[in-house]
């Protein structure tokens, strides 16, 4: 069993794709904490298509948060805060197989998770207790100092950084590296990635604690989609244009595609595939 934190800002139709591929392409059981963050833009249809998901059972929680909730903070870095804290009171905290960090613009591709599953066996059977977070090559991440053969046709490199647009943790990542400290982002539309750096690289003794796996495990698709921490970060807090994240031309245009188009579209798009 794995649990999946999602986080989500505005983008229903990147947001639909991401989810219908999690429900594809995942093998593992696994539950969904979808955190909806100042949403702005077709706000009722976004409670719609979660009503409908959590009406069937396809989602575990739904939480819609707004500038209070979040502290005025980084919105993703609150939210995962709120996973990670409820995480911490799950009785069964210790069974899942390890926890996921993914942005909705991130489409997992078939058998993701079964990848990550294997790099997590490989670490705690060699017991390398330092790497706390495996992703995807190259995924951001930089000095790039060890090669780990997991399996015939499966390599994981460990350095440092990486984006958190796909993480897997272990289940106590949030006692073992912590929570982020949200009065250093009050205000901010970025810095989850970087104070986590902080945090790992402390609890590591600034050894290597990422691992990439060479598998494609996610496309990210914020080229595609449009990135809001981007938009936001270019604007001063006092003149922050919302309608400028709704990125309303490209929403439409990937919401209508179906899903099978829509992934050929992605994994042939040569420019995609070597982003991240």
């Amino acid at each position: 069993m794995i649990k999946i934190f999602l986080s989500v800002r505005n983008r229903i139709g990147i947001t639909i794709k991401c989810l219908e591929a999690i429900k594809r392409h995942t093998k593992s059981p696994y539950q969904i904490y979808v955190y909806d963050n100042q949403t702005n833009y077709l706000l009722e249809e976004h409670f719609k298509y979660f009503h409908k998901l959590y009406a069937k059972g396809l989602i575990t929680q739904v939480t819609f948060n707004t500038d209070e909730s979040t502290f005025n903070a980084f919105s993703k870095a609150s939210s995962c805060n709120m996973f990670g804290l409820q995480h911490e009171q799950d009785p069964k905290k210790n069974d899942y197989d390890f926890l996921v960090i993914l942005d909705n613009d991130i489409i997992v591709t078939p058998g993701w998770d079964k990848y990550l599953k294997k790099g997590w066996d490989y670490i705690t059977r060699k017991k390398i207790d330092r790497i706390k977070v495996i992703g995807q090559l190259p995924g951001g991440i930089k000095s790039k100092v060890e090669q780990h053969k997991i399996e015939a046709d499966l390599i994981g490199r460990a350095g440092v950084l990486g984006g958190s647009g796909l993480w897997s943790v272990r289940p106590n990542f949030f006692t073992d590296v912590g929570l982020l400290p949200l009065n250093q982002l009050v205000g901010q539309s970025k810095r989850h990635d970087q104070l986590y750096w902080q945090l790992l690289a402390k609890s590591t003794q600034n050894k290597p604690y990422i691992m990439g796996l060479d598998k494609k495990l996610g496309i990210h698709c914020g080229k595609m989609a449009g990135s809001i921490c981007n938009v936001l970060t270019r604007q001063t807090p006092k003149n922050k244009n919302l309608d400028a994240i709704t990125f309303k031309e490209g929403d439409e245009i990937i919401k209508k595609m179906d899903f099978n188009t829509f992934f050929d579209a992605i994994q042939n798009d040569k420019q995609l595939i070597a982003d991240w």
